[in-house]
């Protein structure tokens, strides 16, 4: 059985569709060197229509290929490394959004150290606008500057890359954009999604640990046995410390144990929820925001 309602497992299935069909484009041309692997700036509705309307919404990809052995990291790199960083050139009328980072690995280098990326291949996902003022121009250029750390268990090489992109550009915005069922399996990359509207996530404060609990309604049959936390911001949690999961009735407590460098309360628990469940299919990644509380009881214990 499924815990995802429509809602989210729709999102989800976009979100893969789209790392789907860039990762097939980027066979179309060779990609850029970068230390032990190449990367490609690819669009998916211009490989798809051979050209974008404006005023139209889409995305293009950073497709990283790594060697075996060599990574990249997410946007918190955990315990060392930098995430890869892009300074954009646009034409007027072109506006980027904020990377869309999929889920990433434990890259465990010691019992000491674990880092959060890719190896590999992965695509980094960018939202982009084409405002209605391109609609004048023939043609549209996207150039992107590229700075990145490339490391194996060993050592770590950083790198840069220079991208840049032509897509022809249409007069007038065409039929709605639509993406086919078929092409939604068989990716490596998952982009998490926002979890069930019925599932409730708080989290409290216990002095030398976060409590992560996960109310899940009425999923029915569905039995948690594995769930990792990755966290938004560097320096909340331990990352190599272990994430001690509970089962409870209607879900399940997380514990991960805060790091030495944290300076301040946590308002907010952000991140990326990881779970997998005993008899289901379960194996699903969540976009986190939990609100954190002090935990009293363990206050009333240790005045």
């Amino acid at each position: 059985m499924r815990a995802c309602e429509t809602g989210p497992v729709f999102w989800r299935a976009i979100r893969l569709g789209v790392a789907l069909l860039l990762v097939a484009a980027s066979a179309l041309a060779e990609g850029t060197p970068i230390p032990h692997g190449t990367l490609e700036l690819i669009a998916e509705k211009w490989i798809e229509k051979q050209s974008l309307a404006a005023g139209e919404e889409f995305d293009v990809g950073l497709h990283f290929q790594l060697e075996k052995g060599w990574h990249i990291y997410w946007i918190n790199p955990g315990d060392s490394g930098e995430p890869p960083r892009v300074d954009w050139h646009l034409a007027a009328g072109l506006t980027a959004g904020a990377i869309d980072w999929p889920t990433p690995r434990r890259l465990e280098d010691s019992s000491t150290i674990v880092d959060y990326g890719y190896e590999d291949a992965v695509v980094l996902v960018v939202p982009m606008h084409a405002d209605l003022r391109l609609a004048a121009q023939k043609i549209v250029q996207l150039g992107a500057d590229v700075k990145l750390l490339v490391c194996s268990h060993d050592m770590c090489i950083p790198g840069k890359a220079q991208l840049l992109l032509t897509i022809p550009i249409e007069a007038h915005a065409s039929s709605p954009h639509s993406r086919r069922a078929d092409l939604l399996t068989g990716t490596h990359e998952s982009f998490p999604g926002p979890p069930p509207t019925s599932w409730k996530f708080s989290a409290a404060d216990a002095k030398d640990s976060l409590v992560l609990t996960a109310n899940l309604g009425q999923s029915k049959g569905l039995h948690i046995t594995q769930a990792l936390f990755f966290p938004l911001a560097e320096s909340q949690i331990a990352n190599a410390a272990p994430q001690k999961l509970v089962p409870a009735a209607n879900g399940f407590r997380l514990t991960l144990r805060k790091t030495d460098q944290l300076l301040k309360p946590i308002e907010r628990l952000k991140g990326v929820l990881t779970i997998s469940g005993e008899n289901s299919n379960l194996s699903e990644s969540y976009l986190i925001d939990a609100p954190v509380s002090l935990n009293m009881n363990h206050e009333r214990r240790n005045p």
